[in-house]
């Protein structure tokens, strides 16, 4: 993980440390908490081949949990964005408005 930047340190939970300056796991187990809730209480199973899809979505939610524009807006400025869209093909110039 160095060669990309990151800097990895290590919590040691079997010496009962659980912080350690600003080294902890609480970020982690709280994303891992939200997915293992989100599949078991929405979708009850999901398929090894599906699996990286449904951690993309809970991996969106929880990045954008403290935005203030509602995440629906977000999702369709990203389909909008990412769309490609030939200005023959369509109606007429005007933005959409978001």
């Amino acid at each position: 993980m160095t060669d990309r930047g990151y800097l990895h340190r290590r919590i040691n939970h079997s010496e009962k440390v659980y912080v350690m300056g600003d080294v902890h796991t609480n970020t982690v187990e709280g994303f891992w908490s939200l997915v293992k809730r989100g599949i078991g209480g929405v979708y009850h199973s999901v398929g090894s081949n599906y699996l990286q899809s449904y951690l993309n979505e809970y991996s969106f939610r929880y990045n954008r949990r403290f935005d203030v524009q509602p995440m629906f807006t977000s999702f369709l400025k990203q389909v909008h964005k990412n769309t490609i869209q030939p200005t023959a093909d369509r109606v007429d110039d005007t933005p959409v408005p978001f």
